[in-house]
């Protein structure tokens, strides 16, 4: 995820040199918007990835219960297929 976002800042910043904005036509207007929002999601699943974490050192989490474990899980799952379509759709 923090890679993900490292390559994204370069890769924005790469466009905005070349004077590639959101503005600078539909598509562009869909890559900013897709991918800036996807980014949004991985940055709230590292904070979730990192607080499920905590709970881990400090053995929060037992046989009987990791639910937050599984949902955090799910959801890092989830953001990280929407990835596998966007790629190919906006590359």
């Amino acid at each position: 995820g923090v890679v993900f976002m490292v390559v994204k800042y370069f890769e924005y910043m790469g466009k905005f040199e070349h004077g590639i904005f959101p503005w600078t036509n539909l598509y562009f207007a869909l890559y900013f918007c897709l991918t800036g929002l996807h980014g949004i999601h991985v940055i709230v699943g590292l904070g979730a990835l990192w607080w499920v974490r905590q709970l881990a050192k400090r053995n929060r989490f037992s046989e009987h219960y990791y639910t937050p474990a599984e949902v955090v899980g799910l959801y890092w799952h989830l953001v990280d297929l929407v990835w596998i379509y966007l790629f190919p759709l906006l590359y």
